[in-house]
């Protein structure tokens, strides 16, 4: 602000604020259209939040900002900074300690002190530990030495408890030694199962002043403390052998010959079998212009470990993942506050999914629920409507689609669940009768009239798709599962006393219910197996000896499978034995009276010479649409069939 004028602009941090939450609607909408145009159900679903709906931020985004920040603190430094700093420190204490020597020439006992000083251990762990019970002359030197010491002791107390500086400031390590005594036997009595609620009060009571990070339960203390031994644990890990061995010893060294050596150690023990899922024996590359001291680099490692497991939940991989597996708290943490709305919006929208019932969850994830199918089904067979009025091909009103019969001049009073058609004049009619001349005429449920017609024979119809390999390498397969989804919700909701069954079939055939044909994935498996489906496809048909029978072939290919003993064998170019068994299906559904007509997708030359053929000894018809006129087609047939069934 200068001068009382201000300057706005786009909303940077997240998402809008003030955005409306998610249509949920929509968001089902947008699952529905890109199942329809052949994608793989649960990997539209698993997108949905991975990328987020439309105009909004996905788990993908979030994941590859945490990356970056990975990145960048494995580019933080190199990890062996103390045992650098510990030469360092060596390497001027005896340099003092030298100078000081030099300046007593006639002093023996200096003389024998420099030869002490010439024949120490390269290796800087092994001298700082030669040098222990070493008589400095120089006080700089020894003070040196002793920051060493003092300096690394410090860095690892007070890198696994939070609150030990004041402790540590006068050297006495009595007191931190008794607290991890009381911690391990607290921690003990937690893993034998028993109840630890009244001794954690106590131990907080009593220790409370080293953990100023306050937590409420021991749960929440296991947490915090065995992410720190991770961290210490991955920087040893990180380190090359050598280093591995420098570092430990100079840690021995620091920590000295008390007690607080072991009980670390049984802590960390501790520690690691109540929080195995942790990265305890993962190491690190990191590199940097800068040596990481101890604190600084188990620090790094230890928001590497955090960002390791924020990338593991926002990946969903596992199964059975949910947004719920988020910890919200870690991503404001690590990514920010607009990041966790992101999460929280988009966890909402998981939620209204499930609660408005669009969704369901089974082993595999999420899977959209009957309710949301019926959607999609309305919205395959919306589009084929408008494909058949844009290409005026027949009548295909459907304002009397649902008549199921000839009218008879009769009319009846409306019974909830009839289909037949209403009767206007009638209902008009007895809602003046009611309410006088008076206007407007109000309708009530009990004006309502239907009129009666002339009951249709039903029909058995078996619908046979093609899922080989080739249906989706040709762009055929979203045509497809649009095809059958739009006839499913047409025969359920204009034709219900018609039994339609969905069958795939590939090296094997299946019947397919919508939500199976919906999340059905095109496999690799090679086989068309033809006279398997038309076996399944009869058993339909004699599921409803009462209707006439109806089968509908979708396919690409030539028959190139069939089944000996229960077993599918394949063959390209398609054997003798698979079109003899195929035709001998087609001859059995034409001993049935059952009419088969194909819809050829492609122009293979083996698949027109069968098909054909089939027509002629079947006396059913051959179809040959391009892919995005399958659905026009089919229902177009079904429709004119069904009218002009009696």
């Amino acid at each position: 602000m200068t001068g009382n004028r201000f300057r706005y602009g786009a909303w940077r941090d997240g998402p809008d604020p003030l955005a409306p939450p998610y249509d949920v609607r929509a968001a089902v909408d947008e699952v529905g259209e890109r199942v329809l145009t052949g994608e793989s159900l649960r990997d539209v679903l698993r997108d949905l939040v991975r990328r987020g709906p439309r105009q909004g931020r996905g788990l993908d985004e979030l994941r590859d900002r945490a990356r970056r920040l990975r990145r960048e603190a494995l580019r933080r430094g190199n990890l062996d900074g103390a045992v650098t700093r510990a030469q360092q420190l060596l390497d001027q204490a005896l340099a003092a300690e030298r100078d000081e020597l030099r300046r007593r020439p006639d002093d023996d006992a200096a003389r024998f002190a420099e030869a002490v000083l010439d024949n120490l251990p390269r290796s800087t762990s092994r001298a700082v530990q030669e040098l222990r019970s070493y008589s400095w002359a120089s006080d700089e030197a020894r003070q040196l030495y002793q920051q060493i010491l003092d300096g690394l002791r410090r860095e690892v107390v007070e890198q696994r408890f939070a609150g030990m500086k004041q402790a540590l400031a006068n050297g006495d390590l009595s007191g931190v030694a008794e607290m991890v005594t009381d911690l391990n036997a607290l921690l003990a009595k937690h893993a034998r199962g028993e109840d630890t609620a009244d001794a954690f009060r106590e131990f907080m009571g009593k220790h409370g002043q080293f953990f100023p990070e306050n937590p409420r339960n021991i749960e929440e203390l296991i947490d915090s403390l065995a992410r720190r031994a991770a961290a210490a644990e991955r920087l040893m890990r990180s380190l090359s052998p050598q280093q591995q061995e420098e570092l430990a010893r100079l840690m021995d060294e620091a920590l000295g010959d008390g007690p607080l050596r072991g009980q670390l150690a049984e802590l960390t023990d501790n520690l690691r079998a109540l929080r195995p899922q942790l990265n305890w024996g993962r190491g690190e590359r990191m590199r940097g212009p800068d040596d990481l001291g101890y604190s600084d680099a188990t620090a790094a490692l230890g928001e590497i470990g955090d960002l390791d497991e924020l990338l593991d939940q926002l990946g969903q991989e596992h199964p059975g993942a949910t947004l719920d597996d988020v910890d919200v708290e870690a991503v404001e943490r690590q990514l920010g506050r607009g990041a966790a709305d992101d999460v929280r919006r988009l966890r909402e929208l998981e939620r209204e999914l499930t609660r408005q019932g669009w969704v369901t969850r089974d082993a595999e994830g999420l899977t959209l629920s009957p309710k949301a199918l019926r959607r999609l089904g309305r919205t395959a067979l919306a589009r084929v409507f408008d494909e058949l009025a844009g290409k005026r091909r027949g009548q295909h009103d459907l304002r009397d689609a649902g008549a199921a019969g000839d009218l008879i001049g009769s009319s009846r009073r409306w019974e909830f669940g009839d289909e037949q058609p209403l009767d206007v004049v009638r209902t008009i009619g007895n809602a003046v009768r009611r309410g006088g001349l008076a206007l407007p005429v109000r309708l009530k449920p009990e004006d309502f009239e239907v009129a009666e017609t002339e009951r249709r024979a039903s029909a058995a119809v078996a619908l046979c798709v093609d899922l080989s390999y080739s249906m989706y390498a040709d762009g055929r397969w979203g045509p497809m599962k649009q095809t059958a989804l739009a006839l499913s919700h047409l025969v359920a909701t204009q034709f219900p006393q018609d039994s339609l069954q969905i069958i795939g079939f590939g090296k094997y055939a299946s019947e397919l219910s919508q939500g199976q044909l919906a999340a059905i994935d095109p496999t690799a498996e090679k086989g068309t197996n033809l006279q398997h489906a038309l076996h399944l496809a009869a058993r339909h048909l004699r599921k409803h000896p009462g209707s006439e029978p109806v089968v509908l072939v979708v396919t690409d290919g030539e028959p190139t499978a069939h089944l000996e003993d229960g077993e599918s064998y394949f063959w390209w170019p398609p054997l003798p034995e698979t079109i003899r068994a195929t035709v001998q299906e087609v001859d059995h559904l034409t001993r049935y009276g059952a009419t088969l007509n194909f819809f050829m997708l492609g122009e293979d030359p083996g698949l027109q010479r069968f098909v054909g053929a089939v027509a002629a000894r079947n006396g059913g018809r051959v179809f040959s649409p391009d892919a995005e006129e399958l659905g026009r087609y089919v229902v177009d047939d079904y429709v004119r069939a069904r009218r002009g069934r009696s």
